[in-house]
């Protein structure tokens, strides 16, 4: 604590003082509720909603209201709301971070603030990490709010869309984070407005926010179709990077090693950094590359394939392991979060990554994925009008939640004293030492009745410790992503005298720990880590544990100076310090320069990842601009507007932007190209083509103005072959949709690869990113031209067959109602152009080269 938090008190003290009167308010209406009866009680919803209607703001009903969910949860789940619970919930309403310790019962904080906003009748998310805790609390809670008059809904991975429907109607809606995320995504590639499953996004109350705002923020999410590409490549090159060894680098290649014009020497055939995740191939790895697959140069661009996926097979065998990054189930691989140890379903490795570790593993590689739609999570839960969060440990994460969310943190006290004991770190020289240690300190914990939960770090260290227990007959539950569905059930028991449980990281998070009697006086449940973790805050969720609702325990890391952190980031002079101390085998080390290099370590790496999340950020926030342009306008076609007057200005703009491109300012007429604006036009919009005597005695203007009176002309010829004007409108949105669907598709990719060649620009002396917005700013308009001229050429190209209805309308443009895409798809008038084709604008260069470019 500074000086000036000492004389004026820390942010959160001061906060929680200003609402310090409105907590004595809530609190004195206690007994005035109690007199009220379950039927006067529950009028007060009505009563509310009417003085909301009439004026009033959610603060002014808050103290009245607060009071009286306060109350039904006391009458529906004989709980009621301790103080600290009333503060956190008012933190909450305000849009602002509550950290409340584990254990203080933030789930039922969560019903105050969901019931007040939900009086608006706009709809509150409540956001968990997983299908579980979401069902749970929903089931849960949810009793209370039904009590009170409200609806709840809760929204699973398993359920289709008419149920997912239903539970976004309601008041209050308990849902992951992933699955409100893709629902976002999912919703806006519909082609008809009845297909929507979520409404506006007003209020989200994260659950476990620095899981879902932090951790997860660094992978986005990703809606994927399978693309034509072969995954023949992938296995070439694993049998490649099998062959090839690997070497060391004296020294490492930084821009100022390169202007001093330091050697730097190597052996072997690629180097592993494994502080920045970077494989790369040294000169002597290139040749046997080239001598492989038989070419002259790695470095040529039509071999840049060959250099990735080679890149790619090497990370798979040498930075990505089997049962700390992904298992193998059922003959698939499955991603496991490194942050709570859970399998990812659905998610996969971006940019060929999993194909290389699907081959590596001998599972069936599955095609590239082609991006249908991406947003992070930061850009998403950034468009809720208004978001709050809770977790136990937000704190060491404050300046992010600030900068990005624009929300600050407010530390709430614990409503029972904190008695856990938190000692300091044990440190061994070698990871067998620790790891003795640790079944040591189990066996006598064990043999004294107390509960101990174990925390590792990855699989497969919780599957070597259970190895060890069972040797010494220590009965345990191992609770690891292999087994995540009996998660809840196994941490719940975890309190119960002489149990054992080991956990990778923070699996069984939201499920409360009781103990009973015994375990009490034993000395409460007993923390074990078996290493820190790179992030603070998540050795502080694993000691969080222990200790709920002013219950004894203790905790303790141990750790090796073998373990990554260590090895990685602590100093080598340290380290060498400690090695010529010459520390008897077995013998627990302890020094303040140890644990103040351990946290300088995570600090290190905390301010790293805060780096990579706010990287991915600032290039998404281009995305972000350009999706929300995308997404409001294909929500302006969904919701039936008329485009009639919106697909003439397309044929206007296509006009003007084509003849201003053929025909230069002030030329002579004799000398227009005729030629070229007819080969452009014609195949976008059907007019005759132009000779000579038809532009006779024009002006550039009165070309423009004939071309469009025609080109209107022709478009209202082709409005009288449909029965019904509602035909052709209804025609206009489904093409448009389809059109800027499968360009927004296109644009995602090549944006994509953008981002992954961009870095290059900061050899030129250039800002990758300043590049990088200019460039997808161009690629952008690109797009939106492409769009118009693709809808036109649909729309003037059509045939009508006898009877037009909307099952005939998703005929000719290949869409179903129920589905996005069918293989089906629109009549086509004129003879298909393959990309090899001579170009028919007659340029000599092959269409793809050409006029069949993207965006072109």
């Amino acid at each position: 604590m500074n000086l000036a938090e000492k004389i004026f008190g820390t942010h959160s003290e001061r906060e929680l003082k200003r609402i310090t009167p409105l907590v004595d308010k809530i609190e004195a209406l206690r007994p005035e509720m109690q007199k009220l009866s379950d039927e006067e009680l529950r009028a007060r919803t009505k009563e509310f909603k009417e003085r909301l209607a009439k004026g009033e703001t959610l603060d002014d009903i808050l103290p009245d209201a607060y009071a009286t969910v306060r109350e039904a949860a006391k009458r529906v789940l004989d709980m009621e709301h301790y103080r600290v619970q009333i503060v956190g919930g008012i933190i909450l309403h305000q849009g602002r971070i509550a950290e409340m310790r584990t254990g203080e019962g933030k789930t039922l904080v969560s019903t105050l603030p969901a019931y007040l906003n939900a009086l608006t009748g706009r709809g509150v998310m409540i956001v968990t990490v997983n299908d579980y805790l979401a069902n749970r609390d929903a089931e849960w809670m949810g009793k209370v709010h039904e009590f009170l008059g409200l609806t709840v809904g809760v929204v699973l991975n398993s359920m289709k869309n008419d149920e997912r429907r239903r539970a976004y109607a309601c008041d209050i809606t308990y849902v992951t984070n992933n699955e409100l995320g893709f629902d976002y995504l999912r919703d806006n590639m519909v082609i008809y407005k009845e297909q929507l499953v979520q409404r506006d996004l007003y209020y989200a109350i994260i659950d476990e926010v620095d899981s879902v705002l932090i951790d997860e923020a660094r992978t986005p999410l990703i809606i994927s179709g399978q693309s034509g590409k072969s995954t023949k490549l992938y296995e070439t090159c694993d049998i490649l990077a099998q062959q090839l060894k690997r070497g060391e680098a004296s020294g490492e290649m930084t821009k100022i090693a390169a202007i001093m014009g330091e050697e730097i020497i190597e052996t072997g055939d690629f180097i592993v950094n494994e502080k920045d995740k970077v494989v790369t191939l040294t000169e002597e790895g290139i040749k046997r590359v080239e001598n492989f697959f038989h070419i002259e140069n790695l470095s040529d661009p039509e071999n840049l394939e060959i250099q990735h996926n080679v890149i790619l097979a090497l990370r798979a065998h040498n930075l990505m392991f089997r049962d700390k990054d992904y298992v193998v189930k059922d003959d698939e691989v499955l991603i496991v979060d490194e942050f709570t140890g859970r399998i990812m379903p659905g998610r996969r490795y971006s940019d060929g990554l999993h194909q290389a570790i699907e081959a590596k593993e001998h599972v069936k590689v599955r095609r590239e994925s082609k991006t249908l739609a991406t947003i992070t999570f930061q850009n998403f839960f950034n468009k809720f009008e208004k978001r709050a969060g809770m977790t136990g440990t937000a704190l060491t994460e404050e300046q992010e939640f600030r900068d990005i969310y624009g929300m600050d943190v407010i530390e709430i006290p614990t409503n029972m004293p904190m008695i856990r004991i938190d000692y300091d770190d044990a440190v061994y020289m070698t990871k067998n030492e620790k790891f003795s240690a640790v079944v040591e300190e189990i066996k006598e914990s064990h043999q004294n009745n107390q509960p101990v939960l174990v925390g590792t770090v990855t699989i497969e260290t919780s599957e070597l410790l259970s190895k060890m227990l069972k040797k010494e007959g220590i009965v345990h539950q191992v609770l690891n992503a292999k087994f995540h569905e009996l998660e809840a059930e196994i941490v719940a028991h975890a309190g119960e005298a002489g149990t054992v449980t080991i956990a990778t990281n923070m699996a069984g998070r939201g499920t409360d720990i009781k103990l009973d009697e015994e375990s009490r006086a034993a000395g409460g449940l007993k923390i074990i880590g078996t290493e820190r973790h790179e992030s603070r805050r998540i050795d502080n969720q694993l000691r969080g544990r222990s200790g709920r609702q002013g219950d004894p325990g203790e905790s303790r890391f141990y750790i090796s100076l073998e373990d990554d952190l260590m090895r990685l980031f602590g100093s080598e002079k340290l380290m060498g310090v400690f090695k010529s101390l010459g520390v008897a085998e077995n013998e627990q080390i302890e020094h303040k320069m140890l644990s103040s290099a351990i946290e300088k370590a995570q600090k290190k790496i905390e301010a790293n990842n805060y780096g990579i999340r706010k990287n991915l950020l600032d290039y998404d926030q281009v995305n972000n601009e350009q999706r929300e342009i995308i997404y409001k306008e294909r929500r302006r076609v969904l919701d039936g507007e008329n485009m009639r007057d919106s697909i003439f200005k397309m044929v206007y703009d296509t006009i003007d932007n084509t003849v201003d491109m053929c025909i230069g300012e002030n030329t002579n007429q004799a000398s227009w190209d005729l030629n070229e604006l007819n080969t452009i036009l014609d195949p976008i919009i059907p007019l005759k083509p132009l000779t000579a005597e038809d532009v006779e005695k024009m002006k550039k203007d009165e070309l423009k103005q004939s071309l469009k009176e025609k080109a209107v002309k022709i478009y209202e010829e082709k409005e009288t072959e449909f029965p019904q004007e509602e035909q052709i409108r209804e025609l206009e949105r489904v093409i448009l949709l389809k059109v800027i669907d499968q360009k927004w598709m296109d644009h995602i990719d090549d944006m994509d690869q953008l981002r992954q060649g961009i870095g290059l620009q900061a050899y030129g002396q250039r800002d990758p990113k300043v590049e990088y917005k200019m460039t997808a700013y161009e690629m952008f308009n690109d797009m939106i031209n492409s769009i118009q001229q693709d809808t036109l050429r649909l729309l003037y190209h059509i045939r009508v067959e006898q009877k037009v209805e909307r099952e005939q309308v998703a005929k000719v443009t290949g869409t179903n109602k129920d589905e996005s895409v069918t293989k089906k798809g629109y009549q086509r008038s004129e003879k298909k152009i393959y990309p090899n084709d001579p170009c028919p604008c007659g340029s000599g260069k092959k269409y793809k080269q050409c006029c069949g470019r993207k965006g072109a």
